[in-house]
């Protein structure tokens, strides 16, 4: 959360300020050995209670979105989440409920769940450093198969032991962030970072000359164009999930993946595959993320061109302030190779690369270290940093794309906001949100 954050204030606004994040990173590592060590009376306890807290507040928002839900569905969704976050929410308090015991039960099974589904994305598309990645999960499920079997810790350390873990993974990232801004010449974007170089994606991020001239405002909007794969193929049965983010069977047996597309004014990102992809390929071969599945690709030249050859996009998200010189410095770029992949390479990920490129620097403000605490609070934050999670795992897919935008729309929007209007229009999203329902439906 913290690296997409500072994404969006930009490099320049807190590379002067590099020494502020490596001290923040340093705090952060304090405190999760004050925490795992308890050195501190009562710290652990405190640090647990605002943990409970907070899932008991999501649980609450999740209730909200349960009485606005349209359809069956969403309703049973939307519900075993709210029931989820208030069930750990009562059972974390020091409150009759309170087990650490069912707890830890509830926390070890989610890691394993959690694990086996990345090991297995993982291994099958085997992209650059997976083995590393793989590494790292596999330490997941290990540590939650201690968790379950108390050992070598009681289950009364289990949630200070997983904070302990997120402040530290949080304290890494916010001091290697700043030692690297410290480093890198000013014309390197935040984004072509190590931090967001797991995949190679960012390969193509914007390396600019600074101008003393502000760049004037975007002359139009950017259109962010998403073909689902229901509302590109003629479905008979449902999978709600698994169409929303992997692809969908149509009528005839043929898997449909849909597509990610990007326009703003004379510009069209789209990457499509230079012939057709055969679904009988063997599926680890099909979705190998290094050069062995890599195929001939071709850029489309319009929406009108790609829509008529086509089905128009079924949906759309419109941003209004971004930076088209970073966007076409971005295209520039990517063009310049049409090698097609469908987990490493394909429309999804350019289209990905093109927002957080476009987006770079939009939130800057006179107080940014003060904007990047207040975006931590953002549930929106929350939901597309778990999607670029998500994508660094598996890949980037067009439902993915299509959330992802609007996450970053309403975050966009709403810093422009006094936090009462931003806290109302939450409020009035519960009700109209539809894009669940819309998956589900």
């Amino acid at each position: 959360m913290v690296q997409l954050a500072l994404l969006l204030i930009g490099a320049d606004a807190v590379r002067r300020r590099w020494w502020v994040l490596a001290g923040l990173g340093v705090a952060l590592l304090a405190c999760a050995a004050l925490l795992i060590g308890d050195l501190v009376d009562g710290f652990a306890s405190t640090a647990t209670q605002a943990f409970g807290v907070v899932f008991l507040l999501e649980g609450i928002v999740a209730l909200s979105g349960l009485v606005h839900a349209q359809t069956l569905t969403a309703r049973l969704l939307r519900g075993v989440k709210a029931a989820l976050m208030l069930l750990v929410g009562f059972l974390v308090l020091d409150h009759p409920m309170h087990s650490d015991a069912i707890l830890a039960w509830l926390l070890g099974l989610s890691l394993i769940a959690d694990g086996l589904w990345r090991l297995g994305t993982i291994a099958l598309v085997r992209y650059r450093r997976w083995p590393l990645s793989a590494a790292l999960v596999a330490g997941e499920v290990v540590l939650a198969v201690l968790i379950i079997v108390e050992w070598p810790l009681p289950h009364s350390y289990n949630v200070p032991l997983c904070l302990s873990l997120l402040l530290a993974g949080w304290g890494v990232g916010v001091l290697r962030i700043g030692l690297w801004l410290r480093n890198e010449p000013e014309e390197v974007a935040f984004y072509a970072l190590p931090a967001f170089g797991t995949r190679n994606w960012n390969e193509n991020a914007p390396v600019l000359v600074r101008s003393d001239t502000p760049e004037p405002p975007p002359e139009g909007v950017l259109t962010v164009r998403i073909w689902t794969p229901v509302g590109s193929a003629d479905v008979k049965e449902r999978r709600p999930v698994i169409e929303r983010y992997i692809g969908a069977r149509d009528v005839d047996g043929a898997m449909s993946t849909g597509h990610s597309a990007l326009e703003y004014n004379d510009l069209y990102i789209s990457h499509w595959p230079g012939a057709d992809i055969d679904a009988n390929s063997p599926v680890t071969r099909l979705f190998h993320g290094r050069e062995a599945a890599n195929m001939p690709g071709r850029f489309q030249p319009s929406y009108a061109a790609e829509s008529a050859e086509w089905c128009p996009a079924d949906q759309k998200v419109e941003l209004r302030h971004f930076s088209p010189r970073r966007l076409r410095a971005y295209w520039a770029g990517y063009k310049q190779d049409s090698i097609y992949n469908l987990t490493n390479r394909n429309c999804s990920v350019a289209v990905a690369g093109a927002l957080d490129s476009a987006l770079e620097g939009v939130l800057d403000c006179r107080f940014p270290l003060l904007r990047v605490f207040a975006l931590q609070l953002n549930p929106d934050l929350w939901a597309a940093a778990y999607l670029r999670a998500r994508a660094q795992t598996m890949c980037w897919t067009p439902g993915m794309v299509l959330d992802y935008a609007r996450a970053l729309q309403r975050i966009v929007d709403s810093a422009r906001d006094p936090w009462h209007v931003r806290a109302l229009a939450f409020l009035r999203r519960l009700r109209t949100d539809r894009s669940l329902d819309t998956a589900t439906s």
